[in-house]
């Protein structure tokens, strides 16, 4: 896809909300804390005071930044083949192939060296995990706050890399649900106001207000285990998503405190 297309879905989602009150916009690079958007809402609490809702994640990161810096190119306009990559080096072995297909759908599917993002979905709602962002919502809360807790990870062919299932894995403790593996050594997560995200947005504003969490280093999990997930999971997740493209235009972005 040109750059042109790109540049005119920018331009569209500039048109779209332009003087319509919309508050900041998600994926950002993270490396850059500027932003003039000023529309103001309380940031959510700490994940560990909401409920886990959701877990999905999009093939290739849609925030840029830390160790996800390389651009996988425009891909075909509804959010397949873009986004961004690891930036870093994997072996020979860590990038050989499988005898089958993970996550197959008609964009393709999944192989070792692919980037995820993965979102774990948290909610000030009274609800258990479950599929979609309707399930952070509730008939008693229909404003709820939203938190994303963001883990960029790459997929390698390595029994002894991180598995998925295990990183997924979620109980109640001190009364709310939790995902209670997320990783904890993959650098300070840069915090900031945005929203949700997905290519749907690409030319017009997301409504959805959200607290972001995002990891700056990179962590390898094992693609085997990713397919495990793929075939059971509370989620009904099946696939990687698309990507919104990167939000740029400095009306649309928060700022970051530095």
């Amino acid at each position: 896809m040109p750059d042109q297309t790109i540049a005119q879905q920018r331009q569209a989602l500039a048109a779209s909300t332009k003087g319509a009150g919309f508050g900041p916009q998600s994926p950002r690079d993270i490396d850059s804390s500027g932003g003039s958007n000023g529309r103001a809402f309380g940031s959510a609490p700490a994940y560990t005071e909401m409920n886990l809702c959701n877990i999905h994640f999009h093939e290739n990161a849609e925030h840029k930044g830390g160790e996800f810096t390389k651009y996988a190119g425009n891909g075909d306009g509804h959010g397949y083949g873009t986004g961004y990559t690891y930036s870093g080096d994997l072996s020979v072995a860590e990038l050989s192939k499988l005898n089958k297909e993970i996550g197959k759908t008609e964009h393709g599917d999944l192989v070792p060296g692919d980037t995820i993002e993965v979102h774990y979905v948290h909610t000030t709602a009274q609800v258990a995990p479950g599929p979609t962002l309707g399930s952070c919502l509730s008939d008693s809360i229909k404003n709820p706050q939203l938190r994303v807790e963001t883990q960029v990870f790459v997929l390698v062919n390595d029994d002894s890399a991180l598995n998925f299932v295990e990183l997924t894995k979620h109980e109640v403790r001190n009364g709310v649900h939790q995902a209670i593996n997320i990783p904890a050594n993959t650098g300070a997560a840069i915090q900031y106001e945005g929203s949700t995200t997905g290519p749907g947005y690409n030319e017009k504003g997301s409504p959805f207000q959200v607290s972001w969490s995002v990891r700056p280093r990179v962590a390898k999990v094992n693609i085997e285990t990713v397919d495990k997930w793929l075939k059971d999971n509370v989620f009904d997740e099946d696939h990687a998503h698309g990507v919104r493209n990167l939000v740029t235009n400095p009306d649309l972005l928060s700022k970051i405190a530095e």
